[in-house]
């Protein structure tokens, strides 16, 4: 199995994480999706042009909340999918909530101005962080509310929801707004605390994953 990516890509990494979790032994093809040129043939198997796209067997699919459930479905080790209707339900309503709300102004505004533009040492927006930020506690908001009382995001079980969040919380809380703004929020605090030390959050690190 490969896995086409780019190690800075919260989505990229959700796929990696789901790999470490179940294992799943896989082949990585570092691809730069903001690149030009792309790698030949890459578009072939993204026909819009993001990470991750999955190769399995002949087997190419590219989403990753398609690629996750997959990995879930086709390979042994502990289930990432609850049994409970209900559960799982959840489990699909925070994934969406995340990725259809959270992911840009959380990645794409608050972490990338404040911290991977600063790194790069290009111009950072403080208009974009201030929106961002803004935005960013409904999410917050709505993902305090619907943590369940066992700690994780859906259900009593560790799941898709969790590893959906983490990598983007990650980088979320590298900016010092972003750790200011989830302190506000006790119960996802409490989760993002125990979901920091996870082994499969650790080893997916984008500052020093390899490939």
């Amino acid at each position: 199995m490969t896995l086409h990516g780019y190690r800075h890509s919260v989505y990229a990494r959700i796929a990696r994480m789901v790999c470490a979790e179940k294992p799943i032994a896989y082949g990585w093809v570092e691809v730069n999706p903001f690149a030009e040129p792309l790698p030949d043939g890459f578009l072939a198997l993204h026909p819009f042009r993001r990470v991750p796209v999955l190769e399995h067997d002949g087997f190419v699919l590219y989403e990753t909340v398609a690629i996750t459930r997959y990995l879930d479905d086709a390979f042994p080790g502990a289930a990432l999918q609850p049994a409970d209707p209900r559960d799982r339900a959840r489990m699909t309503q925070i994934i969406a909530i995340i990725d259809s709300y959270g992911y840009w102004p959380m990645v794409r505004q608050v972490f990338s101005h404040r911290v991977f533009r600063s790194r790069l040492g290009e111009p950072v927006d403080e208009a974009q962080i201030r929106t961002g930020l803004q935005a960013s506690h409904k999410v917050l908001d709505a993902l305090e509310r619907l943590t369940g009382p066992d700690g994780y995001l859906a259900g009593s079980a560790f799941s898709l929801a969790d590893l959906h969040v983490a990598p983007m919380m990650a980088y979320f809380t590298a900016a010092a707004e972003g750790q200011a703004a989830l302190a506000a929020y006790p119960q996802l605090s409490a989760w993002w605390e125990a979901m920091r030390g996870r082994q499969s959050l650790r080893e997916t690190d984008p500052e020093s994953f390899t490939g």
